[in-house]
């Protein structure tokens, strides 16, 4: 569950919300600081003295009370409050409000017709008995969502849209004028129209029919009309961007800084079509290096308040499925226009930094230029370059499917650039950020986007020099700005959530790693530490995700922060404006304050931002909708295999396993699991067989093989065979 967050550069640790959380779950008994650090597991000094500190915080909060000279007991309080829903998958929800500490539960009988996300105000109770408190839905402010995905069931006067959602409760009933030719068993969207106070589902109608279930496109489609994100753009936006004048003109060039004859290209996927960012290089007289990080100047294009910045700005982001892209832009300038392609001229919105050999910055500047791009990469060909220090690019990696030379000064170029992008990597390191290079799950498809195969992508050095300097670019673009007082649209990443730290703690002892709570520093340290650890063992995926849940989740804003996890103080999203709308802002304002233009309306921004910040999320969900549905896919052709996994979950009804070799991740129910009649034990995280004793815990491995496979729902059960002892 979300908590409020809280704002960096603490010197000393906040332990009042964990407080806050032990008082609630015994409102009725009194705490001493002693009981309170063991309850969270602190024996130093400086914590207890800092648990000390944060109950007379609490206590002038009037959040509790003292009942005896140093002990302490929660004030409970009845009260109405505004929030929203963050339901649960068994019919119970979560009443999230950023004026209390905690989560309060909401039994199916208060939710009053309330779903998940809805803004509500919601009365909370039971404060001061032992129970734990629950909160009441009196009145729904703002639905989250009213159009939802399922599958129609037809009767004879009537139909109903049972949802894919697990968060959605209900059906929908739908009036037999409103199925709108829909048939029986269809995938559909529907749109919820109205709820009377007595009737037990909503009413509907059924806006548009996706196709059958289990069919490519109609799953694809599915997971895109979830979460309201459009497939194609209408014909209005396409008719527009195609008749915008896309030539490189004498006129244009002559209000830019010509960068055309310095050495220039570009490193990205092999299957990339657009092209965001290219890297320049040139060696000075005085011995530093000038590089230029030139990214696409999509905002000469992209005119504010056209029908094309509308379309833009609402879908805020492209969204990369496993099989598709999902463009924020029409192709013709995603792919052609802004798209940095070698061997063409392009307008370009550059930074360009003057860098000596410790990889110090020395000099920036920021501007629009034109640029020549001598030569695309693959990551895979940048990579044999920096492995090899080799010239000749063989065919079993390069683009074009044949070996060939890659020119010296290129060469070169790549390897001073990444002997450069080490440099800065160890710094920014060595200052506290966090290295999250989570394997990526990929697929291989065939013409008819059958998953064929599994593969993993993993960060290398090419990966890396282009990520130090696309980080620079975005860190000094912010500071520029930043340090002028002036409106701008950040990328901020709050402290991790302390709850989360504790119950990371908890799961990784258990394979005997360990976090250090004592400052800022140490807990960036020692996550830095657990994730190296934990490269290439059985429970590596498990810990890097258990790792990134307990991070806040990076959003957009006018208020900076600073950026927790790379260890910025200033950072925004400067370097990706074909694929992310908050980027186009960022070069919008940085031409205007070059221009000297007055700092700009920072509530109108702030929107955009939580706009932008909207839309990201939603895009991230369906990327993982496509993965997961393409995983069930896949493993509907393996059923009859016997799989090696992990396990990576544990709950009262079952434990989730994650198979090594795939990443496919599926439930083992508890009812089903034959060997012993198992129960659920909280405090170990695992299931304990009654008569063998068997323990099934976080981290073992189990085989197992596929028991169903279930693409609607995006779902995995398996057969537990037996332990890997």
């Amino acid at each position: 569950m979300s908590k409020k967050p809280k704002k960096l550069g603490k010197k000393q640790k906040d332990f009042t919300a964990s407080i806050f959380k032990i008082l609630s779950k015994e409102p009725s008994k009194s705490f001493n600081y002693k009981q309170i650090a063991a309850a969270l597991e602190l024996n130093d000094t400086k914590s207890r003295n800092e648990i000390i500190r944060d109950l007379k915080i609490l206590k002038s909060q009037d959040k509790i009370h003292e009942t005896d000279r140093g002990k302490y007991q929660i004030i409970s309080k009845s009260e109405y409050y505004e929030g929203s829903i963050d339901m649960t998958s068994r019919k119970t929800g979560y009443f999230i409000c950023d004026e209390l500490e905690d989560d309060v539960f909401i039994p199916f009988i208060n939710l009053n017709h309330a779903l998940d996300g809805d803004k509500v105000r919601a009365y909370i109770y039971n404060r001061r008995s032992s129970r734990r408190p629950e909160a009441e839905v009196l009145e729904i402010l703002e639905r989250a969502k009213t159009e939802f995905v399922g599958v129609i069931d037809i009767q004879k006067n009537f139909a109903f849209v049972t949802t894919t959602n697990a968060k959605m409760y209900t059906d929908i009933f739908i009036p037999k004028n409103k199925i709108n030719g829909a048939q029986h068993g269809d995938v559909v969207l529907v749109s919820m129209e109205d709820w009377p106070k007595k009737a037990d589902s909503p009413f509907g109608s059924v806006i548009n029919v996706l196709g059958k279930p289990g069919e490519h496109n109609t799953e694809i489609h599915a997971i895109l009309a979830e979460y309201g994100l459009p497939y194609d753009f209408p014909i209005e936006v396409e008719t527009y961007a195609n008749k915008i004048d896309t030539s490189i003109t004498e006129e244009e060039i002559a209000k830019r800084r010509d960068m055309r004859n310095v050495l220039t290209f570009t490193i990205d996927p092999k299957d990339a079509k657009d092209f965001d960012d290219a890297l320049s290089f040139e060696i000075l007289e005085n011995g530093n290096y000038e590089i230029g990080v030139h990214i696409a100047d999509v905002s000469h294009y992209l005119k504010e308040d056209t029908i094309l910045d509308k379309e833009a700005y609402q879908r805020a982001t492209s969204v990369y499925l496993v099989d598709r892209v999902v463009p924020m832009l029409p192709e013709v300038l995603s792919n052609f226009a802004c798209s940095l392609r070698p061997h063409e001229e392009k307008y370009t919105f550059s930074a360009v930094f003057q860098l000596n050999p410790k990889a110090e910055v020395v000099d920036s500047w920021f501007g629009r230029t034109v640029i020549y791009s001598d030569q695309r990469f693959a990551y895979e060909e940048a990579q044999t370059i920096i492995e090899t220090q080799s010239d000749i690019i063989p065919a079993a990696i390069s683009l074009t499917g044949t070996e060939y030379k890659v020119p010296q000064p290129i060469v070169e170029a790549t390897l001073k650039l990444d002997e450069l992008a080490k440099i800065l990597r160890r710094k920014r390191m060595a200052h506290g950020a966090i290295s999250f290079d989570k394997v990526e799950v990929k697929f291989h498809l065939n013409q008819e986007a059958e998953p064929t195969g599994v593969y993993f992508k993993v960060s290398k050095d090419a990966n890396h020099l282009i990520e130090e300097f696309m980080l620079l670019a975005n860190r000094k673009v912010a500071e520029f700005i930043g340090k002028q007082k002036k409106t701008f649209v950040y990328r901020i990443h709050d402290e991790p959530n302390e709850d989360k730290l504790m119950n990371l703690q908890t799961v990784i002892k258990k394979f005997g790693y360990s976090i250090n709570f004592k400052s800022k520093e140490s807990i960036s340290n020692s996550l830095n530490t657990l994730l190296e650890e934990v490269q290439g063992k059985k429970e590596q995926n498990l810990v890097d995700t258990l790792a990134i849940r307990t991070m806040s989740k990076a959003v957009y804003s006018t208020e900076n922060i600073g950026h927790y996890g790379l260890a910025f103080d200033y950072y925004s999203h400067f370097t990706s404006p074909i694929r992310r709308y908050p980027d186009v802002m960022a070069h919008r304002l940085l031409q205007h304050y070059l221009d000297g233009g007055k700092s700009v309306n920072e509530e109108e921004y702030e929107e955009k931002c939580r706009h932008s910040s909207d839309m990201e999320n939603l895009a991230a969900q369906a990327e993982r909708d496509s993965i997961k549905y393409m995983q069930v896919k896949y493993m509907q052709d393996h059923k009859d295999e016997e799989f090696l996994g992990v396990i990576s979950g544990v709950t009262e009804w079952g434990i989730y396993v994650e198979i090594i070799e795939n990443k496919c991740e599926g439930m083992c129910r508890i009812r089903e699991l034959k060997d012993d009649y198992y129960t659920f034990d909280e405090k170990q995280y695992a299931l304990v067989g009654e008569v063998s004793k068997n323990i099934l815990q976080l981290g073992d491995e189990v085989f197992v093989k596929v028991k169903n496979a279930d693409l609607v729902k995006k779902q995995l059960d398996f057969w537990y065979l037996r332990k890997n002892e």
